[in-house]
């Protein structure tokens, strides 16, 4: 596979809010920043030792529990689909962090033992207090961390639908990305069966060169990789596809989410989905009348539609922040509602 470097950054671009949407977010682009959360006391803890990690983690952990992943030694920490997607090859379990964390430091001691992984753990329900101590400049504090912790693992081929840095706590992570429009070459597995609430390529999460996928080669093509150590953080555009590997036996991620570029409480996907009803099965002809609608009313390659008339005579198409939102929103909600 061919390799591509992702671009990198000083820290200082992600130091202000206002100055990392111009210079990093709005560019849509994966960033790396070296470096850029070294001096987090929980990444202090973890160059210690997995025993320091724990400790620290357990000064602020609840008794909350969630879910993890439990599998055993022969998938290698590989979660997937099991053989023709019927069910998974891993086991879900219920438990708190502190003691998902003893089998996992237990796992990494313990040669030829299972893996565990738990993720997507809102700090403010697991961790509370662990978000004012470790911190990211360019995000104001109503953003707040999510944790990822386990042993060595594989995290299957996935997009998300919001704007994410993830910073390196433990160990060391190889994240291989692919650009959103990537997506016919990847073979995406069913929207709604998944492993943890997002599709995946079921082409990267097969062996080298399978004959089931043989777009999947334009893909490796466009793939850009990095491998992260601890302190360092890449910021990743929604819709990017990212495979991620934990390369060693104890390892956790911090990451945060959010979107960017939110005029309201609708979003991007929500319309996707109700495209797929109201057009997916529609004669190609009026699909491609419809995708002529929607490139020259929504994705505005060429500017903005109204272009030609007087600012002020543009009405709903003016811009979202001046009530649009509102009066666009109640016409759809009418729709619905058939009136």
């Amino acid at each position: 596979m061919a390799q591509r470097s992702i671009r990198a950054v000083d820290g200082s671009s992600f130091g202000e809010p206002s100055r990392f949407r111009e210079e990093i977010v709005e560019a849509c682009e994966p960033v790396v920043a070296r470096g850029l959360v070294r001096d987090w006391p929980v990444v202090r803890a973890a160059a210690e030792s997995p025993t320091a990690l724990r400790a620290y983690l357990a000064h602020f952990a609840t008794h909350a529990r969630g879910e993890a992943f439990v599998g055993d030694a022969a998938i290698q920490g590989r979660y997937a689909y099991g053989r023709d997607l019927e069910g998974f090859n891993f086991t879900r379990i219920e438990t708190d962090l502190t003691s998902a964390i003893d089998r996992i430091v237990t796992n990494a001691a313990t040669p030829g033992s299972g893996s565990v992984y738990m993720g997507s753990l809102e700090a403010a329900h697991f961790l509370p207090g662990f978000a004012s101590e470790n911190a990211v400049a360019a995000l104001p504090p109503s953003i707040g961390p999510r944790v990822w912790i386990g042993n060595a693992s594989d995290v299957s081929c996935h997009n998300d639908t919001y704007d994410n840095i993830a910073c390196v706590v433990a160990g060391h992570r190889r994240f291989t990305l692919y650009p959103p429009d990537a997506l016919p070459d990847l073979y995406v597995g069913p929207i709604e069966f998944t492993m943890a609430g997002r599709p995946i390529s079921l082409a990267a999460a097969s062996p080298p060169d399978d004959p089931r996928f043989p777009r999947f080669a334009a893909a490796q093509q466009r793939a850009l990789v990095v491998e992260l150590e601890p302190g360092d953080a890449l910021y990743l555009p929604k819709l990017w596809w990212h495979q991620v590997e934990a390369l060693d036996p104890v390892n956790m991620l911090v990451n945060y989410w959010w979107d960017a570029f939110k005029s309201g409480p609708d979003a991007p996907e929500t319309a996707m989905m109700l495209a797929m009803i109201a057009i997916a099965e529609r004669p190609l002809p009026e699909r491609l009348a419809w995708r002529a609608f929607f490139d020259h009313y929504v994705f505005r390659a060429e500017g903005h539609p109204l272009a030609h008339l007087p600012v002020e005579k543009h009405g709903i198409l003016g811009p979202l922040s001046s009530g649009n939102y509102g009066r666009i929103r109640a016409m759809i909600m009418q729709m619905l509602r058939g009136g």
